[in-house]
């Protein structure tokens, strides 16, 4: 049986693996860590780690894993250029997979948006529309992000370029070929994603409800055995998936 450890286990999502566990199957709970914890201590003790603690967390947890020779799963949100360097350099030695988000539905989502995208012309505006509870501190959300970039590979473009982050007063028409961002709060919202392709008298509306972080628990527990004996390297949910 595969030993998984959490870094994060006392956030939400940390909780909601170690619950999943606790449920059996192929893979038990071999301890978990927070900001402060011996996150080397835990590498050593499992199969597998699984990463949901916080940006200022990842670079000690990759070289917990790197030291242990432990694959590990990255699904913290809110990194930088810095945080992509280090995993970068973690792949050289050890099986790092990273997505912004773990549900299966929503990787085979982004899969969609970038075949729309590639087939649809500059005439078909994209937004990208994500809704959050009310304790998310980042914006727009990881996942929004991810959709977004699959329409930039789509269109073959730059997301930096193209993005439109936000919209306030006079604003002028929409600039053709941009990729807009909505971001909104509130509730309990476990995650609502859209991307609309509008053109003229038409639009195309590919979307992705999460009604519990059991999905995300689920794929991460998934990608963590997928993971478990794959040589060094880069992977993402695509992977997972055969995409």
């Amino acid at each position: 049986m595969t030993a998984i450890g959490i870094l994060g286990a006392a956030g939400r999502m940390g909780k909601a693996i170690a619950e999943l566990l606790a449920e059996g199957g192929e893979a038990r709970l071999a301890g978990g860590a927070d900001v402060g914890d011996d996150a080397a201590a835990l590498a050593r003790s499992c199969d597998v780690l699984i990463d949901f603690s916080a940006p200022g967390a990842l670079l000690v947890n990759l070289d917990a894993a790197v030291s242990a020779g432990v694959p590990i799963v990255i699904g913290t949100t809110g990194l930088g250029a810095d945080h992509r360097f280090a995993i970068d350099g973690a792949a050289r030695s050890i099986a790092v997979l990273q997505a912004a988000n773990m549900s299966l539905g929503v990787n085979l989502l982004a899969h969609l948006v970038r075949e729309a995208a590639a087939r649809l012309g500059e005439d078909w505006d994209i937004e990208i529309v994500e809704m959050h509870h009310r304790h998310k501190v980042d914006a727009p959300s990881g996942t929004a992000l991810l959709l977004g970039q699959a329409a930039a590979e789509g269109r073959g473009v730059d997301l930096d370029a193209t993005s439109e982050r936000g919209r306030d007063g006079i604003t002028g028409a929409r600039e053709p070929g941009r990729i807009g961002f909505a971001s909104l709060r509130g509730g309990s919202v476990a995650g609502d994603h859209q991307a609309i392709f509008a053109a003229e008298g038409e639009r195309l509306e590919l979307g992705h409800r999460a009604e519990s972080r059991a999905i995300f628990a689920r794929g991460a527990v998934r990608a963590a055995l997928w993971l478990k004996d794959k040589p060094a390297g880069r992977y993402t949910m695509k992977d997972v998936l055969g995409l």
